[in-house]
């Protein structure tokens, strides 16, 4: 999970997987030509997302073209939405705490 929040820290990383998931699949060259960085810059970023896996790779003759694997972005959004469950118990059980007469 460290590896996937790490990758989505990162606005511009979120571009390029906003950017795939409109394409279905795409190269870094197209990638760069939406984008505001450079070619070499999104190759490193696909790097980083791809260790996550978060996207993968296909060779299609001199060209690798990238995907987006949602099956990591489910399991992060699943772990997130059980994070924010233990926390709202949590909370109710304080506010529970605090409402109680007697626990001045």
């Amino acid at each position: 999970m460290s590896e996937v929040l790490s990758a989505l820290a990162d606005p511009m990383r979120r571009r390029i997987l906003d950017s795939l998931a409109g394409h279905g699949s795409a190269t870094a060259t197209v990638l760069a030509a939406e984008l505001p960085v450079s070619r070499q810059a999104i190759v490193k970023h696909l790097g980083i997302l791809d260790r996550a896996g978060l996207v993968g790779a296909r060779r299609a003759g001199r060209e690798t073209r990238f995907t987006v694997r949602p099956e990591r972005l489910t399991a992060a959004a699943r772990w997130m939405t059980r994070v924010a469950s233990d926390w709202d118990s949590r909370l109710d059980a304080i506010k529970r705490l605090a409402e109680t007469p007697g626990t001045d």
